[in-house]
């Protein structure tokens, strides 16, 4: 491996955290680095649902387990009525960060209130209703009929909380102390949740990048940091330091924006998705796989097969196109050079990484990229000034994958980057939405990922693999459920 300047900076902390480093494997106060932090603490806003569950301040009625099942959590049981509607009941003796008990008028409020603020809660099966029958039940009704509540309700637009005048309540294991948006939450082991003597004190740092992420680990200064850089796990090796790799189910893709004059064409977003190896990707990155479509194999709606790399085949459809190669090596249609930028973001350091490839790939082929990286890749997303942007996403967030290709994929989506309008697609996404049986749910999820490939509004590249370092304090930890559960009830400091 060839070492950058990063590494001899690495190589020098490491030298020095050596010497430094403390004996103590116990600790009541533990510092966590990554590279995200909710971006607010209303949970009805963007994605901030998804962040507060992952920091270990929110729940949902239904969560993941380990093993990747829709199990209870604040909820005992959801069970389905004749009429449509689903009768959902409380677990007993749960409690908000104030004490306060969570009931079902407490539930319906929050998620009602939700539900009319955040499109990713319709997403699924549209507006979901909430009425309190009483402390501890609630009838559901879904705009679009839906045997799969639970899952729906496991999604990360759905914790719980109350409002406190302009103040959201959790009940996680643990409670903010202080905020400081972009930067950092303290947070302290919420004294209502079972077990909160054993927790620490967590200082949950932002930290911009996975390089700088991956010096404050070298340098003591968090006992856990959450998603290295690959390329610096060799100058992190130390009998004080611990390097847990995880396998995820996220999956890194590059949109394709069809309002760009050039890939308003199917034919050069096609081109452009062949012309890229999956398995330089996996190289440069040093882990994962090459993905085969919207979700990780390890779900049974996954996309059969293997998705292609074929430079001759790309060629000839830019040919078809219109675009020919000039003097430059770089293709030209009525004197336009086919030239187009792309986004990554350092929140996810293989993006970042997979620039220069994805770069000489489209060159080979006649396309001029130049790269940008951005810190705020949901404004680039949102805004549509981009041409291709490399993305991060748990595609099956809830173990079904009704959310993912109804939110980012159909007509009138909330989170439609690429803006493709496809009304066959739409058509599958209504029947999928609809469908209970799950083997006819795996058959419309595959076509429906037959039907993106064959328009190529995004390329899907890779299932990654996760690197999380933990000092001596947190040795202990086992990392699972991709980011989606990073601080859990189960975070106790060794002894």
């Amino acid at each position: 491996m060839i070492y950058s300047h990063l590494s001899r900076r690495l190589a020098a902390a490491v030298i020095a955290v050596a010497v430094i480093a403390p004996a103590a494997s116990h600790a009541e106060e533990v510092t966590i680095g990554q590279t995200f932090l909710a971006s607010g603490l209303d949970p009805a806003e963007g994605s901030n649902g998804w962040a507060l569950v992952s920091h270990g301040i929110a729940e949902q009625l239904f969560r993941v387990s380990r093993e990747g099942e829709v199990v209870p959590n604040l909820a005992a049981s959801a069970t389905p009525n004749d009429d449509g509607t689903w009768t959902v009941e409380l677990a007993p003796d749960r409690f908000f960060s104030d004490g306060t008990p969570v009931t079902a008028e407490a539930v319906a409020v929050a998620l009602n209130r939700t539900g009319e603020a955040n499109p990713s809660a319709r997403a699924t099966a549209g507006r979901l209703s909430f009425i309190a029958v009483d402390d501890d039940t609630l009838t559901v009704r879904a705009e679009h009929s839906t045997t799969i509540l639970p899952s729906i309700l496991a999604e990360w637009a759905f914790p719980i909380y109350r409002m406190e005048g302009n103040a959201p309540i959790f009940t996680g294991p643990f409670a903010v102390k202080s905020f400081q948006p972009g930067a950092s939450i303290e947070m302290i082991p919420n004294a209502h949740y079972a077990g909160a003597e054993a927790r620490p004190d967590v200082t949950l740092r932002r930290i911009a990048d996975g390089q700088s992420l991956a010096l404050a680990f070298a340098s003591g200064e968090v006992d856990m940091a959450f998603n290295l850089p690959v390329e610096t796990l060799p100058m992190l090796e130390a009998p004080e330091r611990k390097i847990v790799s995880f396998p995820v189910a996220y999956q890194y893709m590059m949109w394709m924006n069809t309002r760009t004059p050039a890939l308003s064409d199917p034919r050069v977003r096609r081109a452009i998705d062949l012309a890229v190896s999956r398995e330089d990707l996996v190289t440069a990155a040093q882990a994962g796989v090459p993905a085969t479509g919207a979700f990780a194999d390890s779900y049974p709606f996954a996309a059969e097969g293997s998705l292609s790399h074929d430079l001759d085949a790309a060629a000839a459809l830019l040919d078809e196109a219109g675009w020919a190669v000039g003097e430059d090596g770089v293709r030209r249609r009525d004197g336009e050079r086919l030239k187009l930028v792309l986004y990554a973001y350092p929140q996810r350091p293989d993006l970042v990484t997979f620039q220069p490839v994805i770069r000489a790939a489209l060159a080979e082929i006649g396309i001029a990229v130049t790269t940008q990286v951005t810190e705020s890749p949901s404004e680039v997303a949102k805004s549509g000034d981009f041409d291709l942007l490399l993305w991060a996403q748990h595609t099956a967030p809830a173990g079904d994958p009704g959310l993912f290709l109804s939110l980012f994929f159909e007509t009138d989506a909330a989170r439609n980057y690429s803006g493709w309008s496809n009304a066959a697609y739409d058509s599958l996404i209504a029947e999928l939405r609809a469908e209970g049986d799950p083997q006819a749910r795996i058959d419309l999820a595959r076509r429906a990922q037959e039907t993106i490939a064959a328009e190529a509004p995004v390329s899907f590249l890779v299932t990654p693999e996760w690197h999380v370092g933990l000092l001596p304090a947190l040795a202990g930890y086992e990392p699972w459920g991709s980011d989606y559960y990073v601080i859990r009830p189960d975070l106790v400091t060794a002894r």
